[in-house]
């Protein structure tokens, strides 16, 4: 009998949706101190404003707001700070050159814990002009509509 894997989502970009085509997700891992792995769990985690940098073989989040644990004292963690994603070698490489060949950014969609271990869903993107998010409201509102009647 296999172990299912039960996934609690603590954090959503919303917003990605919105402002970006997104072309291809990734799972990736995080690298974190202690005091912060206990704060996602207490749900206490945003990644709104935050992005992702490919540079020199290496991924790091920027921008991810994790408050301080509440019984953390002194060995508490900065809230923003720049953490390093675990990926497969050739994935970093991949995502490295299609962002310095495209106009692509990598943005985080999702924050969840897989059998306790924090993991992200990272997405390859490529930005929306204004006229296109015109676009994607009318389409939504229609589609409301027509559920409607």
């Amino acid at each position: 009998m296999k172990v299912k894997d039960e996934i609690k989502v603590m954090a959503r970009n919303k917003k990605a949706s919105h402002d970006y085509f997104i072309l291809e997700s990734l799972e990736v891992g995080l690298v974190l101190t202690g005091t912060e792995i206990k704060s996602i769990r207490d749900n206490k985690v945003s990644i709104n404003d935050s992005y992702v940098e490919a540079k020199n073989g290496t991924l790091k989040i920027i921008n991810m707001h994790i408050s301080p644990y509440k019984q953390g004292n002194i060995f508490n963690h900065d809230e923003i700070r720049d953490r390093i994603l675990l990926a497969h070698k050739k994935e970093i490489i991949k995502l490295e050159t299609r962002v310095k060949l495209e106009s692509i950014t990598i943005v985080p969609l999702e924050l969840y814990l897989k059998r306790g271990k924090a993991k992200l869903t990272i997405a390859v993107c490529k930005g929306k002009k204004n006229y296109d998010k015109r676009d994607a409201l009318k389409e939504k509102e229609l589609n409301k509509k027509m559920e409607r009647y």
